[in-house]
């Protein structure tokens, strides 16, 4: 699939069903941002990165090239998770097949929301949605790619 090529409603929801992790400590959190550094810094990806749970950022790396503006996405990205339970690839695609955008559809504002991917719900088995993870800094659909391979390594 290339990154413009959009997964459908329901490739996202199965692969986020598939995501579940067995915990979400401090630790847990820690290794996924390093992982998740680890493999951007190989590839020399511009990408900011970052771990919550709770309402609270665990981690927070942002790599060469990348800037504030990727944080601040990052942070607009993972509110729209938090509200929805849902990606945030998977409201831009709900967002997108619907010719809406989350503020004409939900009264959200742009400013605080952001519909574009690369932002992932952290479920914990038999709990749910304790948190998110995402990245920012490249084009969306790959933005949303590098954080499932993250999260799929871990949920192994």
């Amino acid at each position: 699939m290339s990154s413009d090529q959009w997964p459908t409603l329901d490739e996202l929801q199965r692969e986020e069903n598939e995501l579940e992790l067995a915990g979400l400590t401090e630790t847990d959190a820690y290794e996924l941002g390093v992982r998740a550094v680890t493999a951007a810094a190989e590839r020399g990806l511009p990408i900011s990165v970052g771990v919550w749970r709770a309402g609270r950022q665990l981690f927070h790396c942002g790599l060469p090239g990348s800037t504030a503006d990727n944080d601040a996405w990052l942070r607009r990205k993972g509110r729209v998770v938090m509200r929805f339970e849902h990606s945030s690839l998977y409201m831009a695609r709900l967002c997108r097949d619907k010719n809406v955008t989350l503020t004409e559809r939900y009264g959200l504002p742009a400013a605080r929301y952001a519909a574009a991917g690369g932002a992932l719900p952290l479920r914990v088995r038999g709990t749910g949605v304790v948190g998110w993870m995402g990245v920012s800094g490249l084009p969306q659909v790959d933005d949303h790619r590098f954080v499932v391979d993250i999260l799929r390594d871990a949920a192994r």
